[in-house]
């Protein structure tokens, strides 16, 4: 373990246990805007409703579509945040002290858990995203400015819920999950997993009718590219600046000049971009081969307007299709 990640479990270690004497003493005050820091509430969970956590948005969105009203799902991340530098607090080390079941991806967006697993006073039960489903190697396609990978080692590709298939496997793992701890609520967990396994998979089938009647299957994103598992799922030739885990936020003068000549070859409409971009790179590609940018949605994070909204998976991911339809010949 390097110094200062060991720092660092030590810091909030004793952060922890700072907090849970105040807590003991005179009751856990609220952070300003915790009322609403995620879908879930950060009290107990009332008449003895089991309590998941989970870390970001397709984590919380697929657990919350088991258990309904028989549990309680709480988001760990505020919306809006960005995983891959996110830094957990002590109140985020008691959120899943206490809870029942701690639902995260598992990859390298979310490589802080492991501070507050080994921060915890006593295991708790998990499950990670990435053991749900087959895994795909982080691609760096052509054209790409790659990152560099640790130690030279190629990372596996976690935004693996891109795929419709994969999100229905993820939402079924879950329901197993909550039928082995809570087996009196088995059949509330199960009829709902039903229901949002189906609604993924009508919108699987109306992707794969969509690009069954599409020529030319190329999208080239002047952004990062978290969408692998889409791809392969359709069938897609993708080309972008960044792989979908890189912090970089300047490609190379090759990279946009590659992407800006894909586009003028393909003869395409659009340059995509990805959530909470500043779609910069993706306009200049835009504007220099002649083309338009729209948002392609990779559900990994949302805005508290939209999550207040309603969002889900399903309704985000029906949002690009829409998109795809309007921008794709």
């Amino acid at each position: 373990m390097r110094f200062g990640k060991r720092w660092g479990i030590l810091a909030l270690t004793l952060a922890l246990t700072l907090a849970l004497t105040l807590a003991a003493g005179c009751g856990a005050a609220p952070r300003e805007g915790d009322a609403s820091r995620s879908g879930g509430s950060s009290a107990p969970a009332e008449d003895g409703a089991l309590r998941v956590v989970a870390t970001d948005f397709p984590c919380y969105d697929f657990a919350r579509a088991v258990c309904g009203d028989a549990a309680e799902v709480t988001m760990l991340l505020p919306p809006g945040t960005e995983s891959h530098s996110y830094e957990p607090t002590p109140r985020d080390i008691l959120e899943v002290q206490g809870c029942d079941l701690f639902f995260y991806v598992g990859g390298e967006s979310d490589a802080w858990v492991d501070t507050i697993l080994e921060s915890l006073d006593a295991p708790v039960n998990s499950l990670r995203m990435v053991d749900c489903v087959e895994l795909l190697d982080e691609e760096t396609a052509k054209g790409m400015t790659a990152r560099e990978e640790p130690g030279g080692v190629t990372e596996k590709d976690e935004h693996v819920w891109t795929s419709p298939a994969n999100a229905a496997e993820i939402v079924r793992a879950v329901e197993a999950e909550m039928e082995d701890l809570d087996g009196a609520h088995a059949d509330e967990y199960a009829a709902n997993a039903e229901n949002y396994v189906n609604q993924i998979e009508t919108l699987d089938r109306d992707f794969r009718t969509f690009f069954a009647a599409v020529q030319n299957k190329t999208l080239v994103f002047g952004d990062r590219f978290p969408l692998r598992y889409f791809a392969e799922e359709y069938g897609l030739t993708c080309y972008a600046a960044f792989p979908g885990c890189s912090t970089q936020t300047e490609p190379s003068a090759a990279t946009v000049a590659f992407l800006t000549d894909t586009v003028k070859r393909e003869g395409l409409s659009t340059v995509y971009y990805i959530e909470f971009s500043n779609h910069l790179v993706a306009d200049s590609i835009a504007e220099a081969a002649g083309a338009q940018t729209a948002l392609f949605h990779s559900c990994h994070n949302v805005s508290r307007a939209d999550l207040e909204a309603g969002a889900t998976y399903v309704s985000l991911m029906r949002g690009d299709l829409k998109t795809l339809k309007a921008t794709m010949r």
